[in-house]
């Protein structure tokens, strides 16, 4: 399944759009976690950690989910593929496991966190709230790396993929010999 250019420079606007997005919330969240571990202010941590879940519960699943599936839809319609290149193939597999990590991680610890400060009033520490957008960004950060730097060369798949899409080569015809 190949894309004509109109769609799949649409789904590439979508997809950099969403990982754009994903990244920038991240970078808000980060800034909002370190803001309620740091302060001395009750209703400042509190005001944090509810837009942080505000956020979360929100804005970051549906940019996830769109993220991914523009990513598998120009990976499957476009001559990179999904298995083809290693790099495509780690972003791939980096993009799930962050949408899996926000949804069964970072968003329950977000609710758990917004329900221990509301319980107790203490503001939660760096350890409750600052290693999901840190281990976030990192992923972000080297996914767009590697997007730009596109490293690594081609998979098993990518290589046997090429040897059977391309004829064989022909080897050029030899002059009969004594003929001038």
């Amino acid at each position: 399944m190949k894309m004509n250019r109109p769609a799949r420079r649409a789904f590439l606007v979508v997809h950099v759009t969403a990982s754009a997005s994903w990244l920038g919330l991240t970078l808000g969240l980060l800034g909002l976690a370190v803001t309620a571990s740091t302060t001395g202010s009750a209703a400042t941590a509190e005001a944090s950690v509810r837009a942080m879940r505000l956020f979360a519960d929100v804005l970051l699943l549906p940019l996830a989910f769109l993220t991914l599936l523009s990513g598998v839809l120009l990976a499957v319609g476009t001559p990179w593929g999904l298995a083809r290149h290693r790099w495509v193939w780690t972003k791939f597999w980096l993009t799930l496991a962050a949408t899996t990590a926000t949804a069964f991680a970072l968003r329950p610890g977000l609710h758990s966190a917004m329900s221990a400060l509301a319980a107790d009033g203490a503001p939660p520490g760096p350890g409750d709230l600052l290693p999901g957008p840190v281990v976030s960004l990192c992923a972000y950060v080297f996914m767009t790396a590697i997007s730009v730097l596109k490293p690594w060369g081609l998979t098993r798949r990518g290589r046997n993929h090429r040897t059977t899409a391309r004829p064989p080569a022909r080897r050029p015809a030899k002059p009969a010999s004594g003929t001038h």
